[in-house]
C-alpha cells in the first residue's frame, strides 16, 4: 500500500477564494457563515479574511506568496558559501581536507554570520548539490610500491597453486586430508557386509 502524502498547497486557489470572499463582503448580502459554506472553508478563515478586509480594503485578498519561514541565507550567500567550500577544508584551517557537518557549520557562520546547527547543515549542502562522500580508509604505513609488486609477482603464483590443489572436502568446517579418502557422491550408502 502506498503511503499517503500531503499535497502541496495550492496558493493560486487560496488567493482566488480570498478574492471571492472580499467581493462577497463588499456586496454585504451574506453572513460570514454563508460565505464559509459557499467557499467551502471554515468560518474561522472567513472571519480572519473579514478582519483583514476591513483593515486593508480591497487588496486584503493578496497572499504572502509562500508558506513557511523565509530562508536565512540568500541566494548570493549560498553562492559565496559554495565557492568557500570548494576551496577545501584545509584552506579554512582544518587539519584535513575532509568536510564534516560541524566544519561546514563553522564556515557558514564565518562567511555569512548565520549560525546553523550541524544537524541542519546537510539541507544547505543538498541545495548546493553536494553529496555525502566517505573517504577510503587506508593505513598510514601503506606501501604502494610493495603492494604493486605483490600483485604483479606473488598473486599470480598463489592463484595458480590454489587451483591445482588436491581433493576438496565435503565438510564446510574441516579442511580436506591429503591422505584421506575422497568424499563420495551424495545419495545412498553402500551396504556393509555383516561382521
Amino acid at each position: 500500500m502506498s503511503k499517503p502524502f500531503r499535497p502541496r498547497r495550492d496558493f493560486k486557489g487560496l488567493e482566488d477564494r480570498r478574492r471571492q470572499a472580499t467581493r462577497l463582503f463588499a456586496a454585504g448580502r451574506l453572513t460570514q457563515a454563508e460565505i464559509a459554506r459557499r467557499l467551502e472553508v471554515t468560518r474561522t478563515s472567513v472571519h480572519r479574511w473579514h478582519v483583514a478586509w476591513r483593515q486593508d480594503g480591497p487588496t486584503a485578498w493578496r497572499g504572502a506568496g509562500r508558506a513557511g519561514r523565509r530562508p536565512r541565507l540568500e541566494r548570493s550567500d549560498l553562492q559565496v558559501l559554495d565557492r568557500a567550500l570548494r576551496a577545501g577544508a584545509a584552506t579554512w584551517g582544518f587539519p584535513s581536507d575532509l568536510w564534516t557537518l560541524p566544519r561546514v557549520a563553522r564556515v557558514i557562520e564565518k562567511v555569512t554570520g548565520v549560525a546553523y546547527h550541524p544537524g541542519h547543515v546537510w539541507r544547505i549542502l543538498r541545495d548546493l548539490n553536494w553529496s555525502r562522500q566517505r573517504p577510503a580508509r587506508r593505513a598510514k604505513e601503506r606501501n604502494e610500491k610493495a603492494i604493486k609488486q605483490w600483485v604483479a609477482q606473488d598473486w599470480p603464483r598463489i592463484k595458480k597453486t590454489l587451483a591445482g590443489s588436491g581433493p576438496g572436502s565435503s565438510s564446510k568446517t574441516r579442511a580436506p586430508s591429503p591422505t584421506g579418502p575422497r568424499s563420495e557422491r551424495p545419495g545412498r550408502r553402500k551396504a556393509r557386509p555383516p561382521s
